[in-house]
């Protein structure tokens, strides 16, 4: 299948990044194999990787509908199936191709014919080993290169799987750790695998290292970025001259950046729904569990259900803030209920006003129920359960002050108070709030101060971990040498250290929704050409007719000022005339229109993990930039998986299991 005519991201039908990573694993890998194989049905072979690389882009069904009539662990112990052919879907590893050699080679091979992909560039050796053996050889129906080595968690977004990048590339002991090579050089190779899959060939910019100075020492951790730009240079350079059709002029863009552009955006409360789901829920990443009567009607019953975007009311909530899903939902109930009769004679019969749960009950009743209805009473629940977490754990002021404090709006006088009042807040919620205060006050943090602040917030010593581990993820601040503590900044608004500004233009519609990302002001500034360029460098020099963008020194912006409401009562903000993308109009319905006469792409990958507000961001600005852009990171993490991850930078002997969240 060629993939340069339609995967093109100006003009025809576009497909958005995670449809044609779904349709070159149909396409041009299972049904590729249909034109010389004499067997209608197929057994699909994969290995631990590449099985998590299908389920995130293609659907069972979708697999069968290709003539796979089987899907096999490569390690597991498998019936022999002579009259069938297989297709193997695996990395090039020397073990894998032992595993594979010994199902193909001898008198008696499991399948008839194999058709081999590779998810990554396979060395010569292992090619030469599997044609060293002469009873396999005639067996092979195809050996190829697919080049597809990332999961595509969503529509825009990818990970690489290396939950503990942050771990190997970032703790004090990752100097000359051999894991620290590997790690970036899998990185590398797995998201150089993402442009051999939408064939497009990007300009690379990345963080430069911040020490760049004759008295200052450059550590291997802040050249993370410039080491992982190298890398995937290197794999491009080989992909224009392996790769049919491959772009040889630069077609996108591309930025690498680490966590430490960010330190707060992982740690602060989020307050839209997806967000809100993944760090408030208990759920197994997107399974979420809940109780529905079961079919006898005598008790109930658990189910399991996947927040994707399968789920039509999920796709058009799951950037809302908490607040406008929990009214929409509550509308879409009321309107179900006015348009049935049935519905109608009960909320007579009780007086008119109906609750939302009163609602869900009563649609549940209906002898209409229907799917559509289930995932609707689906997310009255879930939404339920979240505003009643955000009453019971206090989150509204938790909220407050650490917007506060981002903005400048509170200091070290706030927090002390807030710590000795508010006796019903959380030691985890303490723990976010005291992080986001060291990242903006990391001198606060170089005396006893720290530690007094600790002690009265009452957290523990693995929590003192994670708030000391965040020093970490900077290099070292080259205009002050200090002897321990914090050396954190911020790359963007060194200005206004520790205070983020205000975006103009963009009115909060809700409460507690003046936080952004910092990514989202580097995409923009990307997309105009006005990164600075004394933080980020470029690996290659554009072609003359890449793009001739404006090179204004800096985004202007008017003075700040909040426009968010303080509420003190029972009630949110009501949502007035927005124009960041997410009113009350549903994103869907321009979805369509927006994707149709999009430029060049935008890919970001964030090094040492990837958070819902920066996914939420891309998806934002792909209608705002009229661009599609393309968040990628070593992994997506929520808040307590996070702060997990900073604690065990420094603690090798702790395991996951050991530690308090």
């Amino acid at each position: 299948m060629s993939l340069d005519s339609d995967t093109s991201s100006q003009g025809g039908d576009h497909r958005n990044f995670r449809q044609i990573t779904r349709d070159r694993l149909l396409f041009e890998m299972l049904r590729s194999t249909k034109k010389n194989s004499k067997s209608t049905w197929k057994v699909l072979i994969m290995d631990k990787f590449t099985v998590k690389i299908m389920s995130y882009a293609c659907k069972m069904a979708d697999i069968t509908e290709e003539g796979v009539s089987l899907v096999e662990d490569l390690y597991k112990r498998r019936q022999p199936l002579p009259s069938l052919d297989a297709i193997y879907f695996i990395q090039p590893t020397k073990e894998n191709i032992v595993m594979f050699l010994s199902d193909m080679s001898g008198r008696s091979p499991l399948y008839k014919k194999a058709y081999v992909f590779f998810s990554s560039p396979v060395h010569k050796e292992l090619v030469a080993q599997i044609k060293k053996d002469s009873s396999v050889l005639p067996r092979i129906g195809a050996l190829s290169e697919m080049n597809l080595e990332y999961f595509a968690i969503d529509s825009q977004g990818f990970t690489t799987d290396h939950e503990r990048a942050l771990e190997e590339l970032f703790s004090e002991n990752a100097e000359g750790s051999h894991k620290y090579n590997a790690c970036l050089n899998t990185m590398a190779t797995r998201i150089s695998t993402v442009f051999a899959s939408m064939r497009e060939f990007p300009r690379v910019h990345y963080r430069v290292a911040k020490t760049i100075n004759a008295s200052t020492m450059t550590t291997l951790r802040d050249l993370v970025p410039t080491k992982l730009a190298a890398g995937v240079w290197n794999c491009l350079a080989k992909y224009k001259t392996t790769i049919p059709e491959f772009p040889q002029t630069e077609t996108c863009e591309l930025l690498i950046v680490d966590r430490s552009i960010d330190q707060i955006a992982p740690i602060i409360h989020e307050w839209t729904y997806d967000a809100m789901c993944h760090d408030l829920l208990c759920l197994d990443g997107n399974k979420y569990v809940h109780e529905v009567p079961s079919k006898n009607g005598s008790a109930t019953e658990k189910k399991e259900v996947l927040l994707e975007d399968h789920d039509p009311v999920w796709l058009e909530l799951r950037h809302a803030h908490i607040a406008d899903a929990s009214e929409r939902l509550h509308d879409k109930m009321t309107n179900f209920v006015s348009k049935n009769k049935a519905a109608q004679l009960h909320q007579t019969r009780n007086g008119g006003e109906v609750s939302t749960r009163d609602l869900q009950k009563m649609v549940q009743a209906l002898p209409q129920y229907s799917d559509q209805i289930d995932k609707l009473s689906l997310h009255v629940e879930i939404a339920g359960k979240l505003n009643n977490i955000i009453r019971e754990q206090c989150l509204r002021d938790v909220g407050q002050l650490e917007q506060d404090l981002v903005f400048g709006d509170a200091g070290t006088k706030e927090l002390i108070n807030f710590l000795r009042t508010q006796l019903g807040v959380s030691r985890e919620n303490k723990l976010r709030l005291l992080m986001i205060y060291a990242a903006l006050n990391p001198e606060k943090f170089e005396s006893d101060k720290g530690a007094k602040l600790m002690q009265l917030a009452g957290l523990s010593a693995d929590d003192m971990i994670a708030v000391n581990n965040m020093r970490c993820l900077c290099g070292p601040d080259t205009k002050k040498s200090s002897g321990g503590g914090f050396t954190l900044k911020f790359d963007v608004h060194k200005k206004k250290q520790a205070h983020r500004k205000e975006r103009t233009g963009e009115e909060s519609a809700w409460a507690l929704s003046r936080f952004y990302p910092v990514l989202e002001e580097l995409i923009e500034k990307l997309s105009k050409g006005e990164l600075p360029k004394d933080e980020y460098n470029c690996m290659n020099d554009p072609s003359p007719s890449f793009h001739g963008l404006p090179t204004s020194s800096s985004v202007r912006t008017s003075p700040a000022h909040s426009m968010r409401s303080r509420r003190t009562g029972g009630t949110w903000a009501r949502p007035r005339g927005s124009d960041d993308g997410y009113s009350s109009d549903s994103v869907l319905k321009h979805a369509s229109s927006d994707f149709k006469k999009l430029g060049q792409r935008i890919f970001v990958f964030v090094i040492g993990g990837a958070t819902r507000s920066e996914l939420r961001t891309a998806h934002k600005l792909s209608s705002k930039l009229k661009r599609e852009v393309i968040l990628g990171s070593s992994s997506l993490d929520d808040p307590p998986q996070f702060i997990t991850k900073l604690k065990l930078m420094s603690a090798e002997e702790l395991t996951l299991d050991d530690l308090q969240i």
